[in-house]
């Protein structure tokens, strides 16, 4: 019996000229989070190994300000991921830098009643101008002068077509890069950014936008009738996380309670109710689970919920997003030399053709 517990040994790093991809390799045989770290490439690897899988990014906080939004551009554009659901902070801000205005290195003492008076806004460590923010503001007030007022839009189609219009003013966004590879964005709380600020801006010049969130729910479970099974990545949590997780048990009351030809439901006892839990799941996050909160929810606990599978892989990291994500995808980058086939999701956007 004892011995059982002696199948993995522990391998020390040695100093040396390596990948980051090797480097992430000798950690997942280490321990503590650089395991986890390591262990987060390889469940992403096997992900992109996988046939009729659907990949979904949860992306959280201001991470754009913080210099990360390139390599989600990556990600989308090389099917790392096929749905990438945010907050609006990240793909509103992103937009700031790539109109080529930017944002600074900073410092988190500071005079913050100085930096107000000198129109400076502060992301912890960084500052941006508060003219930049206001440009990339009328910028997408401009675009929203453009779409119709009396249609009920989800947030995926609306972002697909604002994607489009960057892509025309060559505006090389998340939001644009993921609107010229089919790959739909979800912002679930897309008024809490500087989006709902545009859609006063618009309104107050006669053209109210119309935003269907039960529209965008139905639109978002239905992903999980079209593919066989369904990997998730979380970048810290909130809303983004929430929003995907209800994807594994909310097909149910979609389908009337019915199960989904092709894909292997459970039923869950004393109700007939089908559930189909994530077969890869990968969280980045910085909060505790003891607070109760979903943002440091463990994916063990989310097994109760039927959300995660307890066969599937998976790997949480407590790390800051801002080390673990360049390390991550630069480790994908060197690792996996093969053109994944990706789920075709283009029918999400039907309705605007």
């Amino acid at each position: 019996m004892a011995d059982s517990h002696f199948n993995r040994k522990l391998e020390a790093i040695e100093v040396k000229e390596k990948s980051i991809s090797q480097l992430l390799s000798e950690m997942s045989k280490t321990a503590y989070q650089g395991r986890k770290l390591g262990e987060a490439v390889e469940v992403w690897e096997a992900m992109l190994k996988e046939k009729d899988l659907a990949i979904i990014m949860g992306f959280s906080g201001s991470m754009s300000t913080a210099g990360q939004w390139k390599m989600i551009n990556w990600l989308i554009e090389n099917r790392y991921i096929d749905v990438l659901v945010s907050t609006g902070a990240n793909i509103s801000e992103d937009i700031v830098d790539a109109m080529g205005f930017g944002y600074w290195q900073g410092a988190h003492q500071v005079n913050d009643q100085e930096l107000l008076e000198a129109d400076i806004n502060r992301y912890y460590d960084v500052y941006g101008k508060e003219t930049d923010y206001r440009e990339m503001e009328v910028l997408i007030t401009d675009f929203l002068m453009t779409v119709k007022k009396e249609y009920p839009y989800t947030s995926a189609e609306l972002l697909h077509l604002f994607g489009k219009y960057l892509n025309k003013k060559k505006i090389n966004s998340i939001v644009a890069v993921a609107a010229a590879s089919n790959v739909p964005i979800f912002c679930p709380a897309i008024a809490d950014s500087a989006y709902g600020e545009t859609f006063l801006m618009a309104k107050n010049n006669g053209h109210p936008i119309m935003l269907d969130s039960v529209k965008e729910f139905d639109q978002f479970v239905g992903i999980g009738e079209r593919t066989k099974e369904v990997g998730v990545v979380y970048i810290g949590g909130g809303v983004p996380k929430d929003f995907t997780q209800l994807l594994a048990i909310s097909v149910s009351p979609r389908t009337m309670d019915e199960g989904v030809p092709g894909r292997e439901g459970h039923l869950r006892k004393g109700i007939k109710e089908y559930y189909y839990p994530h077969r890869y799941a990968i969280q980045i996050t910085t909060d505790s689970p003891q607070w109760g909160g979903l943002s440091g929810c463990t994916l063990e606990e989310a097994i109760s919920w039927g959300k995660i599978d307890i066969k599937g892989k998976r790997a949480v990291c407590y790390c800051d997003a801002t080390i673990a994500l360049p390390l991550i995808t630069h480790a994908l980058n060197e690792r996996v030399k093969t053109k994944r086939k990706a789920p075709d999701l283009s029918w999400l956007f039907k309705e605007l053709s």
